[in-house]
């Protein structure tokens, strides 16, 4: 296991360099955002993109960008969104709003997708079967945003329930926050509860008609002990590597969520970096979100090892 995880993660760093210099070069092909005339902050950002090499190869600046990150930390102030900032420090200030919306839609997503799972398989081939496995397949095909503009348009505006826009401020577990957060709670909530479902639901019906299963209920227990006992155990190497994938993504925010309610996290600050062409925050962000995903897939592939131990990874016959 030890040199499994040494190799993926050799080869996740390899990766990292390899996707960083494509977002690098794609990006810095793009001309600069302009700089305002007369601000004092001008002559600054003009010294720091000649430091940085924007008139050289992109080799060049390439090399530079990643001398400044192992040597100095230091990953560039911003552009032209905040004029001078230092780009950790605005990223900083916008990831909590994005880790608790997202926080609070998986912790009620995987009770609800889990159980509604269950059931489906249990009741197979019934109505409740029917009805939950096409409510699955509905909410899983429809994006997320439609949601949120439905949600809107019943809940905000015609019932007038929630608010439309995220509350502004930074007290974030309050109360008036929290009912400000739930629209947007809902939309990221419904994919995933379906998710959840139809992971668990398939899981959960190919091992209920298992050979162990029948002998489990031959020896004295019910459909639900054995259910809980022993059918629910071997699913979790499919479940369990979901849910920890989920928590694990909770800090990469959600784009199209966060702009539609006004959240003022990393989504929205993604999609505005792109728009003003601010290098330095759009590349911190790509790095950021490649970083997780890529120690996601390691994180979820050593966990089927300890989640069940006939799993060995990088074994050989």
């Amino acid at each position: 296991m030890g040199k499994y995880a040494a190799k993926r993660f050799a080869l996740m760093l390899m990766s990292l360099l390899i996707i960083t210099f494509m977002c690098f070069v794609l990006v810095r092909m793009l001309p600069p955002a302009e700089l305002p005339i007369g601000d004092p902050h001008t002559a600054v950002i003009e010294a720091r993109r000649e430091a940085a090499g924007y008139n050289k190869p992109y080799i060049v600046q390439f090399y530079i960008y990643l001398r400044d990150i192992f040597t100095k930390w230091d990953w560039g102030v911003s552009d032209v969104l905040y004029f001078g900032q230092d780009v950790i420090k605005i990223f900083t200030t916008k990831l909590p709003p994005s880790m608790i919306v997202n926080f609070y839609s998986t912790i009620g997503s995987i009770p609800i997708g889990i159980i509604l799972g269950i059931i489906a398989a249990l009741k197979k081939n019934t109505w409740i079967d029917h009805f939950i496995s096409t409510s699955t397949m509905v909410c899983i095909s429809v994006p997320s945003f439609v949601y949120a503009f439905l949600i809107q348009y019943f809940l905000s505006y015609k019932l007038g329930w929630l608010p439309f826009l995220m509350k502004s401020g930074t007290d974030y577990f309050s109360w008036p926050m929290f009912v400000s957060m739930v629209p947007a709670i809902i939309s990221l909530s419904l994919g995933t509860i379906a998710g959840y479902t139809r992971t668990t639901r398939a899981e959960l019906t190919e091992v209920l008609t298992s050979e162990f299963m029948l002998l489990a209920r031959t020896k004295g227990l019910t459909k639900a002990q054995a259910t809980v006992r022993h059918a629910l155990k071997n699913c979790l190497v499919v479940i369990l590597p979901s849910i920890m994938s989920a928590f694990v993504g909770i800090m990469g925010g959600s784009l199209i969520i966060e702009k539609i309610f006004a959240i003022p996290g990393t989504g929205s600050l993604y999609l505005n970096s792109i728009n003003g062409r601010d290098y330095p925050l759009f590349m911190f962000y790509t790095i950021f979100s490649i970083s997780i995903s890529l120690i996601l897939g390691i994180v979820i592939d050593i966990s089927y090892g300890f989640i069940d131990p006939r799993i060995r990874m990088g074994s050989r016959k």
